[in-house]
């Protein structure tokens, strides 16, 4: 491959040097900020060598090449354009610009929460092998693991503890992410994170059943009669109390002089937040959190089979606008109180849409004998099936919209499935086929032939449709 001409091409077909804020690059594609989109040549860009999809999110116009071969395309373009290197971070704050207020709220959401993904995955996970060894016939009728064999009973327990740490800490793990997020001293808002879990507090899972029994504490400062219960497992509340001790924390630092700083910053800041969080923030975030996972769960458990075809067929769309990014926020408030939500239901109908991106692409594979789209389009299709849908979404099922159409019926119709069986997740993972460990142990059944029909369905109409479209071409 001539890379310093593939480099020229991107250049030229991207509206020249002039029109290319900044460029860097992540394991598979270019991200570009450019200064007017209108001026990219999509179809020239397609025919440059390499290139296996195009696609623009968040202000960024990204250029699938692959692993490998996109850092040498950013190493001729950063060399013909003139400029050094620049990290994604920089990109994506310089692509801010270009987003309006409902992207950078999406963007926002995203940088807090995608950070502690890992934490929740590793417990989820935990949870849901817990799950499976305590459950009487999983393995053997009438039986569980630890009932079969009572000397693994304190080794499961263990297991649990370790799978509820992340969720029962979640404040701490959200806090210092959003404070960050938010320009403030991260460890300040762990400390504050701290405070709304705070062992000297009533348990915040059961604040329903203790406020009906009246053995809620308070106290009693300034007049007000302030509740002395925690906010274990909740999401709102903490992100707004990580951004008032951010915003009071870069305020104070305005006038206050450098050599009380230190001393008064910190002070006032953790106070203030603290005070605010547990007389406003708190308790109207607990409420509004609360509304929105019952709401979302009411509105799944009562439509049933059809809200799972609706949400099932419309999920990929969603994900084009990035929106899906927001549901990080009520699948984390689902899974922390999973004892009373019962799981997710987001998790199983977002591997339904991720599994039929990936057999419609797989179709499209099939339908064409172009060597360059079956190129891409076959390890993309087995990328989506595992849970990365962007290059078979992008790449390959929107150029050829058949493909793009026939894995939203696949989704819808799989969704409608699990949906009518309500099955649900009780941890996150990649959602595909590698997601059964996420699924609660009595679903798994259920989840599977719901796999299996979103992956016939947008297979075969994927390949009937793209190949009769083609034909008729």
């Amino acid at each position: 491959m001539n890379f310093p001409k593939i480099a020229e091409q991107v250049i030229e077909k991207l509206g020249g040097k002039g029109n290319i804020a900044t460029a860097a690059h992540c394991a598979t594609r270019l991200r570009i900020v450019l200064n007017d989109e209108s001026k990219v040549d999509k179809e020239g860009i397609d025919n440059i060598d390499g290139v296996k999809g195009q696609f623009s999110v968040a202000g960024q116009y990204q250029i699938i090449f692959g692993s490998g071969t996109v850092n040498k395309v950013h190493e001729q373009l950063t060399k013909q354009l003139g400029i050094g290197d620049v990290s994604k971070a920089e990109v994506a704050e310089a692509a801010a610009g270009n987003q309006g207020l409902l992207q950078r709220l999406v963007k926002g959401l995203a940088d807090i929460f995608v950070p502690i993904i890992p934490a929740i995955v590793a417990g989820g996970l935990l949870m849901g092998i817990h799950s499976m060894l305590t459950s009487v016939g999983f393995f053997w009728e009438g039986d569980s693991v630890v009932s079969k064999y009572p000397e693994v009973s304190d080794l499961v327990d263990f297991i649990n503890t370790i799978a509820n740490a992340p969720f029962v800490f979640l404040p701490v793990l959200l806090g210092f992410s959003a404070t960050r997020k938010f320009g403030g001293n991260p460890f300040l808002g762990a400390a504050l994170g701290m405070l709304l879990v705070h062992p000297a507090l009533s348990d915040g899972w059961n604040y329903a059943k203790t406020l009906m029994e009246g053995n809620i504490k308070y106290w009693n400062v300034f007049g007000l009669e302030i509740e002395k219960v925690g906010y274990q497992g909740t999401v709102i509340p903490t992100i707004i109390s990580a951004w008032v001790l951010a915003t009071l924390e870069k305020t104070f630092r305005k006038f206050v002089p450098s050599y009380l700083d230190n001393l008064v910053t910190p002070l006032f800041s953790l106070f203030i937040a603290g005070f605010l969080a547990f007389t406003v923030i708190g308790p109207l975030g607990r409420e509004a959190g609360s509304l929105i996972s019952a709401g979302l769960t009411w509105l799944y458990d009562t439509l049933g089979f059809v809200g799972g075809a609706i949400f099932g067929t419309f999920y990929a769309p969603i994900v084009i606008t990035g929106m899906h990014q927001t549901f990080i926020a009520v699948e984390t408030q689902l899974l922390a109180d999973v004892a009373h939500t019962g799981g997710t239901f987001i998790f199983p109908i977002a591997a339904m849409s991720n599994i039929a991106q990936g057999a419609a692409c797989l179709g499209v594979a099939l339908a064409l004998k172009d060597p360059k789209v079956r190129g891409l389009a076959v390890p993309s299709g087995i990328s989506a099936l595992l849970g990365i849908t962007e290059p078979a979404m992008f790449g390959v099922n929107l150029r050829y919209r058949q493909a793009f159409f026939a894995a939203m019926i696949g989704s819808g119709l799989a969704s409608a499935f699990i949906a009518f069986f309500n099955v649900k997740a009780i941890a996150l993972g990649a959602a595909g086929f590698l997601g059964v460990p996420s699924i609660k142990p009595d679903s798994l059944a259920m989840y599977s032939i719901g796999m299996a029909i979103s992956f016939i369905v947008a297979f075969t109409l994927s390949f009937v449709m793209v190949k009769r479209a083609n034909v008729k071409a």
